[in-house]
């Protein structure tokens, strides 16, 4: 007589952590994703209608320090305009509140409401549920790229903003990485502290200093060096809507992205988790 050994029907799956963050944060996901279109379809096809006399005159009474810092020195161009209306201002808060929302929610937030301990219990390595975890942030961050991307390149021939496909996904990658960067922020210093409150301060900083950085160091001569610390300069400062791929800018927006990640694994694995 014939044996078989039991199967077991319960394999693990792949990327586990990864899977649930990204099940449990669709509606999150969709519903940035419809945010994020609705700015680019409230404010690009307004852009022809701009293009006059009166609109030029109250931007040359502007402060030259304060016009190159929105960049309504560029308006006059449809990247020019892009870049002021949507990637350095709308689209970028838009981003780093979600980012750094979820860089907090994914760490310091499951740790605070018990539910990365019961996690951790249940066989599920450390560093495995930091990188998973960061995996899942990234791969929001690409779907908001790919929904922006999409909407753009619908709206440039009907808004006669004349982008190249090209720079349209190079100020998207740009764009990207800076968003990137305010969420592994916010997810390494939960995993230092374990505490929303910090995860949530620590990714807004992050955010808002890079672009007051930007701001105040292209505001003064004497402080131009400032901008050379700005994660907002290094994603936009070599404009890639209009000149296309900054290579430098995006090694060091992800780059320093990854030591981040690379920190809350770390930091993860050699601390007590719990209340």
């Amino acid at each position: 007589m014939s044996t078989s050994l039991p199967q077991n029907s319960t394999s693990r799956a792949t990327a586990p952590i990864l899977r649930r963050h990204l099940a449990e944060g669709a509606r999150s996901l969709l519903g940035w994703s419809v945010a994020l279109a609705a700015v680019l379809a409230l404010y690009l096809p307004v852009y022809p209608s701009l293009q006059t006399p009166e609109l030029a005159d109250v931007i040359s009474s502007l402060p030259t320090e304060l016009v190159s810092v929105l960049g309504y020195d560029q308006i006059a161009t449809g990247a020019g305009y892009t870049q002021a209306a949507f990637f350095g201002l709308l689209g970028f808060a838009l981003a780093a509140i979600a980012t750094t929302a979820w860089g907090t929610r994914l760490l310091a937030g499951a740790e605070e409401s018990g539910r990365l301990e019961l996690t951790l219990a249940h066989a599920v390595g450390r560093v495995q549920y930091g990188a998973e975890s960061a995996a899942a942030l990234v791969a929001r961050v690409l779907v908001l790229s790919l929904v922006t991307v999409a909407v753009l390149l619908v709206l440039n021939p009907v808004a006669e903003l004349g982008l190249s496909i090209t720079n349209v996904l190079a100020a998207t990658a740009s764009w990207a990485g800076l968003s990137v960067l305010s969420g592994t922020a916010a997810l390494a210093a939960g995993a230092l502290t374990g505490r929303s409150s910090w995860s949530l301060g620590v990714g807004a900083t992050v955010a808002a200093l890079g672009y007051a950085l930007n701001a105040v160091g292209g505001m003064s001569a004497d402080l131009e060096w400032l901008v050379t610390l700005s994660p907002y300069h290094w994603a936009f400062g070599n404009r890639p809507l209009s000149n296309g791929f900054d290579w430098g800018g995006l090694a060091l927006l992800w780059g320093l992205s990854a030591i981040l990640v690379g920190l809350s694994c770390a930091a993860l694995s050699r601390r007590d988790v719990g209340r």
